[in-house]
C-alpha cells in the first residue's frame, strides 16, 4: 500500500508556546502552516496547573488553559493544527520530508521544529501524584509559590545549585538532597550553595517517597546511603532539578546537537545547520526554558521561514 503524501509550505512540529507562536505568526504571513501536536498537545504547560509570570494574564492562568488560549489563536489566522507524532524526518531536500505516524509523508519548502525538552524525572508514583500540586521540575516558573516555606530540592548539578540559590532568597529553608558525596556543579556555583545560609545539604542521599495529604506535599522521606538511616524532611513543595531531555531523537544524523541532544543553532537565530530547518523553544534552549522565551523564538522562527521563502521566490522569479 502506497504512503500518502501531501506538500506544504511550512510544516510545524510541536504544540507548545513556541510552536504556537510560530503558527500564528507563519498563519498570518500567509504560509498555510500545518502543525502536528505530538503525542502531549499544548507541550509541558499542560501539566502545570498555575502560569503567573507571562506577560498578559495579570491574574495568573492555569497552564491547560493558557494553552488553550495559543492555540485559538493560531486556528483563527489560518493555521491547520492536526493530531499527529512525526516518527521520521529527511532532511536532504529541499523540500524536507516528514513521517508522521509511520504512514502520512509531507513534504515541505520549511520545517519548523518546536519539539521541546522533558523533564527526567525519579520514577517514583507519589511524584508524578502531585506534579503540579506540591512537586515542580521548574524553580523559576514555581518557586514563587512557596515563598516563606520549607522545600526540597534533588540535584548535584550546575541547574541544581543555580535553583536552590533561586530557592533560598523565597523560601524560609532549603533541603538539597545529593546523591553523591559531592556535587556535579562547577566550582562557583558550589560556593554559591554553600555561601547561602537556609540551604541544608543532605549528602550520600536519596529520596525514597514524596508524602502528601491526598491534595498536596507535606514532606519527603530521604535516606542515607553510607548508614541506612531514614530522615523525614517537613516540606511544602519538593523540586526535581536532575536535568532535561530534548526532544531531538528522530533529528540525529541531520541536524547539528550538543552532547546531551539539544539542537545547535547560529547564535541568536533558530537557523540549524539546514537550510529551511528552523529549531525554537526548549529544543535548542537549555538555559531559559521559559515560555516566554519559547514564543519568542517561535516567532524568531516563523520571521526566518517566510524570509526564506521570500528569497527563494526572488530567485525563482
Amino acid at each position: 500500500m502506497s504512503q500518502e503524501t501531501e506538500h506544504v509550505q511550512c510544516l510545524i512540529i510541536g504544540s507548545g508556546p513556541a510552536g504556537y507562536t510560530a503558527a500564528i505568526y507563519a498563519a498570518r504571513a500567509d504560509l498555510k502552516p500545518v502543525l502536528y501536536t505530538g503525542i502531549v498537545p499544548g507541550g509541558q504547560l499542560t501539566q502545570t496547573t498555575d502560569v503567573e509570570n507571562f506577560p498578559g494574564y495579570p491574574e495568573g492562568i492555569m497552564g491547560p488553559e493558557m494553552m488553550e488560549d495559543f492555540r485559538k489563536q493560531a486556528e483563527r489566522f489560518g493555521t491547520d493544527i492536526r493530531f499527529g507524532y512525526v516518527t521520521s524526518v529527511d532532511f536532504s531536500g529541499p523540500p524536507h520530508t516528514v513521517v508522521i505516524d509511520e504512514n502520512k509523508v509531507i513534504t515541505a519548502d520549511t520545517v519548523i521544529i518546536a519539539t521541546g525538552a522533558t523533564a527526567k524525572w525519579l520514577g517514583l508514583e507519589s511524584e508524578q501524584k502531585y506534579n503540579g500540586f506540591g512537586v515542580s521540575a521548574c524553580a523559576v516558573c514555581d518557586g514563587f509559590f512557596f515563598r516563606n516555606q520549607d522545600v526540597a530540592i534533588v540535584g548535584a548539578g550546575d541547574t541544581a545549585a543555580e535553583e536552590a540559590t533561586y530557592l533560598a532568597k523565597l523560601c524560609n529553608k532549603v533541603h538539597m538532597i545529593v546523591r553523591r558525596d559531592e556535587f556535579r556543579a562547577s566550582k562557583a556555583m558550589v560556593n554559591r550553595v554553600l555561601n547561602t545560609k537556609n540551604i541544608e545539604i543532605h549528602y550520600e542521599s536519596e529520596t525514597q517517597e514524596i508524602l502528601g495529604n491526598g491534595q498536596t506535599v507535606t514532606g519527603v522521606l530521604i535516606k542515607n546511603k553510607k548508614t541506612g538511616v531514614e530522615t523525614t524532611l517537613d516540606v511544602t513543595g519538593f523540586f526535581v532539578a536532575i536535568g532535561h531531555k530534548p526532544n531531538t531523537e528522530i533529528f540525529k544524523g541531520w541536524l547539528d546537537m550538543d552532547e546531551t541532544g539539544y539542537l545547535i543553532t547560529k547564535p541568536g537565530t533558530p537557523l540549524t545547520n539546514v537550510e529551511g530547518v528552523f529549531a525554537s523553544g526548549d529544543v535548542q534552549d537549555k538555559h531559559y526554558r521559559q515560555a516566554i522565551t519559547a514564543a519568542g523564538s517561535g516567532c524568531m522562527a516563523a520571521l526566518e521561514a517566510e524570509r526564506y521563502l521570500a528569497a527563494k521566490e526572488d530567485v525563482v522569479a
